[in-house]
């Protein structure tokens, strides 16, 4: 009797033991080790089951942040469509449906937050004029296997672009609604494309826009391309802009950036939207810098000239604003752009006379 009884108290300290390290690792992988023991536990099998499910929905959940955010703070309970919308030449679009509604997903699988978190703050900056229609970003951040994603609201395209009238009355009223006194530049860096695009604050629009756009693009194809014409030639423009902008009164107005015409559209109800900023505060009239890439035509600037009246010697300036997305196409897209580019600098160095 007592060695039976000896050998059945060992038996329950066993089964002791073995329930004591179950529990405390149901959410790791000794959890599933221990289902081997199910036989001498006094755990129940359905239980155990049941927070498998849930650890491995955790474990999923932690594994796709964006998921994670449209079943959380989207106040979304179930994902019922993801779709691919294609995208441009750097990120990948998709549209997630949800009983919550639509979100717009952009992920990048090379380049880290630091590109959505600027368009998610330009984004943001322009959506709290409430004038001309943005999509709202709701999050930023990193991808597990490397790269970004950003969500914000789905905006459901219309049939036609934007009306140009309204587009430029609309436009006109972010620029007046939105000042920095700051000075010219914005918060973080951002990218113009996949170009850098510095935008340390500076007191002084023509020092900002000669030193951080068209200098920074001149070195750039020096570097990328060992072009020193386009950048002694450019540089010499560089520093004599200052005529060009004489008697002109220069605010530091809340830009897109980068408003040609894949960036424009219109919502469901004909109202224009913008979309994929670059945004900075900066001279108004550096908004048509995309302009012979945007189809922008009289009724769009006759509307927005009677927001924001035309300063003194604007056709004189537009090219100067031209050059500067010029530079970047050069940069980013090849040989193609850069007699565009050289053109309005020798037609600068002409006018100017240096």
């Amino acid at each position: 009797m007592e060695a039976g009884h000896h050998k059945t108290k060992l038996v329950r300290d066993r089964r002791r033991r073995h329930t004591w390290h179950c529990k405390p690792s149901l959410w790791g992988l000794p959890f599933f080790q221990c289902l081997a023991f199910l036989d001498s536990t006094s755990l129940n099998v359905n239980h155990l089951l049941a927070l498998s499910s849930k650890y491995m929905a955790v474990a999923a959940m932690s594994d796709d942040p964006i998921r994670e955010w449209i079943l959380s703070e989207g106040k979304a309970t179930q994902i019922t469509r993801i779709s691919s919308i294609g995208g441009g030449c750097i990120n990948r679009a998709s549209r997630y449906d949800t009983d919550a509604g639509s979100f717009f997903v952009k992920t990048n699988r090379s380049i880290g937050p630091s590109m959505f978190e600027g368009e998610a703050l330009g984004l943001g900056a322009m959506y709290e004029t409430q004038t001309i229609r943005v999509p709202r970003p709701f999050k930023v951040g990193p991808l597990p296997t490397g790269g970004s994603y950003i969500i914000m609201e789905f905006i459901e395209f219309g049939a036609s672009r934007a009306d140009q009238s309204v587009l430029g009355r609309k436009l006109a009223e972010m620029h007046k609604a939105r000042k920095s006194d700051k000075g010219f530049g914005f918060d973080v860096d951002n990218t113009i494309g996949s170009t850098p695009q510095i935008n340390t604050w500076t007191s002084d629009w023509v020092k900002f826009y000669a030193e951080h756009r068209l200098g920074y693009q001149l070195k750039l194809a020096l570097d990328q391309y060992g072009d020193s014409t386009i950048y002694q030639k450019g540089e010499r423009l560089v520093k004599n802009l200052a005529p060009l902008f004489e008697n002109v009164v220069i605010e530091p107005c809340l830009l897109h950036g980068d408003l040609w015409s894949g960036n424009i559209t219109s919502d469901k109800n004909g109202e224009p939207v913008i979309l994929d900023p670059a945004c900075y505060y900066g001279h108004s009239e550096a908004e048509f810098g995309m302009s012979w890439c945007a189809s922008f035509g009289g009724s769009f600037y006759d509307a927005y000239f009677e927001v924001m009246p035309e300063q003194p010697g604007f056709e004189k300036r537009r090219d100067v604003y031209l050059l500067y997305h010029y530079l970047n196409h050069y940069n980013l897209f090849g040989p193609g752009y850069r007699s565009s580019a050289m053109s309005i600098i020798d037609d600068y160095l002409r006018m100017l006379k240096v």
